[in-house]
């Protein structure tokens, strides 16, 4: 399934109508994770999706231009401290 659609879902969004917002939500996404030290290798594993899904899904909720947004989730912070430090079965970090 296409990023855009799973996201969607998890934003609970129907329409096509902010399906160009969305996708450059989601290449921001991208851009934040690789900026915080995730490589995009890890693009297809299930913990860099869903820290995509909550980076977005925040991004989404607080489109305020000034002033309303809240901190990011604080469960977002240990998934990507996860796919800084993963380690792979040989134990090596991948």
């Amino acid at each position: 399934m296409a990023l855009i659609y799973e996201v969607k879902q998890y934003l609970r969004v129907d329409d096509d109508a902010d399906d160009n917002q969305i996708q450059a939500l989601i290449d921001a996404s991208s851009a934040y994770l690789t900026n915080a030290g995730i490589s995009p290798k890890k693009a297809e594993k299930p913990l860099y999706r869903l820290a995509q899904m909550m980076l977005v899904g925040h991004w989404y909720d607080n489109r305020e231009p000034t002033g309303n947004a809240t901190k990011l989730a604080h469960g977002l912070a240990g998934i990507i401290l996860q796919l800084q430090c993963e380690v792979d079965e040989n134990g090596e970090e991948s």
